[in-house]
Formats: C-alpha cells, sequence, structure tokens
C-alpha cells in the first residue's frame, strides 16, 4: 500500500481549516470529510494541526481498503489494489461499487480497466485537471501491476 498512500499525498494537499473540494463537499486535513468524532465537516469544523491530518488519512485509507476488499471479487497485484484504493479514497466505496471498472475487474477485463479511471475527471460538470493527472498515475499503476 506504500505506493497507492504516496500517491494519494500526491494528490491530495494538507487544509488545516474547512474548505469546500471543487465537488462541493467540506473537507480538510487530506481530503477527509468525516472529522475527528466521525462527524461530517462543515464550515464551523474546528481546524486540525497535520498530526490530526495523518491519523484521518490512515482512518479514511482503511475505509477505502476495506472498500476494496469487498466489493472485488478477484485476486490483485499490489500495484492494481493500490490504484482502486487510491480510486476509492478519493470518490468513496459507493463509486466503486456502481462502477463499470468494478465490473470489469471482477471479470478480470485487466486490460480496459485503465480506461475506466480516465471516465471519473468530473466535479459535476466541470474536468478538473487535477482529477486527470490523478486517474492517469492510477491507470498506469494499474496496468502496471
Amino acid at each position: 500500500m506504500a505506493a497507492g498512500l504516496a500517491l494519494i499525498r500526491r494528490s491530495e494537499v494538507f487544509h488545516a481549516p474547512p474548505y469546500r473540494c471543487p465537488a462541493g463537499y467540506w473537507t480538510y486535513g487530506f481530503g477527509a470529510i468525516w472529522d475527528v468524532e466521525g462527524n461530517r465537516v462543515t464550515g464551523l469544523t474546528p481546524p486540525i494541526d497535520e498530526t490530526q491530518g495523518e491519523e484521518l488519512l490512515t482512518r479514511d485509507c482503511g475505509l477505502a481498503e476495506r472498500a476494496v476488499f469487498r466489493l472485488i471479487r478477484v485476486v490483485l497485484t499490489d500495484g492494481q489494489f493500490d490504484a482502486l484504493v487510491s480510486f476509492t479514497f478519493n470518490l468513496g466505496g459507493g463509486a466503486l461499487q456502481r462502477s463499470t471498472l468494478r465490473q470489469k475487474v471482477n471479470r478480470e477485463e485487466h486490460d480496459e480497466v485503465p480506461a475506466e479511471f480516465l471516465r471519473w475527471v468530473f466535479a459535476g460538470p466541470v474536468r478538473l485537471n487535477g482529477l486527470v493527472i490523478r486517474r492517469r498515475a492510477e491507470a498506469a499503476m494499474y496496468a502496471g501491476g
């Protein structure tokens, strides 16, 4: 998971106070939408320090890992697993669950999976360059094994 965590760190910037991400969600730390007590982050949520941000990152990576374990029913390489965890960390288990990406992974159509990552580059109707970069990295990690 070290490579996947490194990708998540490159894709997420630490923010002590809450802010609205491009998709419109309140977030802080390294992209956490749930605070240290498990409540939804809002504009009134108190800022956190980087140590708390690291704790939330660890918690949220664990949630993403468990979602991948629950939803993927085939054996994965480390790179494939890490790419899916990064994707799920960013978009949530529900996005993975309802995605064609997951269907292709579970059908072992591995050559078709990288292109599926690249479909997830929008926040609403807006194509975000940061998501394009992240999805390309995830696709390359998945393809590289």
